[in-house]
């Protein structure tokens, strides 16, 4: 299947896709073709869709003489073609009598926010604890600290703010990536807590997995050694710190949003 669109063909994807399901069929492949904006490039698809057995066409053209062109040719060529757009713009035009601004892509362009905002919200999902090192430079802010200082539902609603974050943990037993070192303090943020918070929040989060609250996890020694760590790794880096004992997640938000802004000016 083809899908082909003279903006970045997400929308005839997912018509595919959709259609797809009601044949239970996973052998289809999809072949996405974005940016014809011309009948050069069109005359490529028809003669790669020649050459491929078994496949159709579904194009979201809003160009009305590219979008005629491929139909055209697809035609003379038999091969089977489902135009999504034209169709649903002569009614639009019929029923308001106004015609189309005929720009390709100005769905993604009006919902552009949206658009970082899930790409904001993939990367903190991607980067989340540490996963990959790789998304440290790439990050808008980092975010470092023990288990259980706040630092994934943090990354998910800075994500909103259209953040790109990660975070990582930090234990005695495991050292940091290299990369944590090379960068910028101010891209930082280490998240510190209070000893006797954190062992009232890993005693409850023992308790709600039904294990028991006297594990290592919740011990205070280790929490002590835990914190001690992180600490001299903060300080190794230079980077600000926030203490997140008592504060919410929002507040905390707002406090790393404030020390960005001062960082850039």
């Amino acid at each position: 299947m083809f899908a082909v669109s003279d903006s970045i063909g997400e929308t005839a994807e997912l018509v595919i896709r959709a259609a797809m399901v009601q044949f239970n069929s996973e052998k289809v492949e999809i072949r996405r073709i974005p940016y014809v904006t011309d009948n050069e490039y069109v005359e490529d698809i028809i003669e790669e869709a020649k050459n491929t057995a078994n496949c159709a066409i579904v194009c979201t053209i809003i160009l009305p003489e590219v979008r005629q062109y491929l139909l055209n040719l697809a035609k003379q060529s038999n091969i089977p073609i489902v135009d999504l757009m034209g169709p649903m713009m002569d009614a639009f035009s019929r029923i308001t009598e106004i015609k189309p601004h005929l720009q390709p892509g100005l769905v993604h362009r009006i919902d552009e926010d949206y658009f970082k905002k899930m790409e904001a919200i993939e990367f903190a999902v991607q980067y989340d604890d540490g996963k990959d090192p790789r998304g440290l430079s790439r990050a808008d802010v980092i975010l470092i600290g023990v288990s259980r200082t706040s630092k994934t539902p943090l990354a998910m609603f800075l994500a909103h703010k259209r953040l790109k974050v990660a975070n990582l943990r930090l234990v005695p037993e495991v050292a940091p990536p290299e990369e944590l070192f090379k960068l910028p303090p101010r891209t930082i943020i280490g998240l510190t807590i209070s000893p006797e918070k954190l062992l009232d929040i890993r005693q409850e989060r023992l308790r709600a997995l039904g294990l028991s609250s006297e594990a290592t996890y919740a011990q205070r020694t280790r929490i002590m050694d835990e914190i001690e760590y992180a600490d001299k790794i903060m300080e190794k880096i230079g980077c600000p710190k926030i203490d997140v004992s008592n504060k919410a997640v929002e507040e905390i938000a707002t406090s790393i949003l404030e020390i960005m802004k001062k960082g850039e000016q």
